[in-house]
């Protein structure tokens, strides 16, 4: 399971990163022990009570409308061939723009609330979900498409009943990079703008020099992306047993 395996990974980077602290001796300021860090998720119940879930919210929110448009997308794409020459060059632009640079214009036209930071997310999700999706539709057994054809099936019957289940593996797989990302489009609006928020929480430590807080904030992002992937995981386990997973 992708949680034990993260947790096994994070017990080992903390040994290390104790390590580092023995044999350098930096300064409290600019690497808190482990030990510092965990006392500051004690001490600061707000972090993971009322910070962690305005971020984990702005995610999910903005995970599934993420999803949402870029399947969408993808699929219009695939029922309406022509409207690639519009919708290509649009995701691509989406991308092109540095996240950072859109984020100040997003919290000017949404505001500072729920909306921008969701809406951020969402520019950050739906272009894997979209793209991974769409080359799904568009890589469809050539052989099944020719019979399908022969029998005189449409172009609404070819994708509904041909080019739609054998995409969902590649659904799935946009699905789960997605989940990975979608903390990030968050962060990067609370840094922007925000009262609350795991990335509002870390800019008030770091202008305040408690690094330990920051590191916190860091590792119940860290937290919040392992336990997406893991749900995405879980949720879509069995939606395409026709494409069994090998390990």
């Amino acid at each position: 399971m992708i949680a034990l395996r993260a947790l096994y990974v994070a017990i080992g980077l903390v040994l290390i990163w104790q390590i580092v602290i023995w044999v350098f001796q930096p300064p409290h300021f600019m690497l808190p022990t482990p030990l510092a860090v965990a006392e500051a998720l004690r001490d600061r119940p707000d972090l993971w009570r009322v910070h962690a879930v305005t971020t984990l919210t702005e995610t999910v929110i903005g995970l599934v409308a993420g999803t949402v448009l870029g399947a969408g997308l993808a699929l219009a794409m695939s029922f309406l061939p022509p409207t690639r020459r519009i919708l290509l060059p649009v995701m691509v632009v989406s991308q092109a723009l540095p996240v950072f640079a859109i984020a100040p214009l997003l919290a000017l036209w949404f505001g500072f609330g729920l909306a921008s930071k969701v809406v951020m997310a969402t520019i950050a999700i739906f272009f894997p979900v979209a793209s991974a999706y769409h080359d799904g539709l568009s890589r469809t057994d050539p052989q099944l498409i020719d019979l399908a054809r022969l029998y005189g099936a449409g172009r609404t019957r070819e994708v509904a009943l041909l080019r739609v289940p054998s995409a969902l593996p590649s659904l799935i797989t946009g699905v789960r990079l997605a989940a990975v990302f979608a903390p990030i489009g968050a962060l990067i609006g609370e840094w922007v703008g925000a009262s609350s928020g795991l990335g509002y929480a870390m800019l008030l430590a770091q202008g305040r020099s408690q690094t330990a807080v920051v590191f916190a904030c860091l590792f119940l992002l860290a937290a919040m992306s392992v336990l997406l992937r893991a749900a995405v995981d879980l949720l879509t386990r069995n939606l395409a047993p026709w494409a069994p997973e090998s390990t």
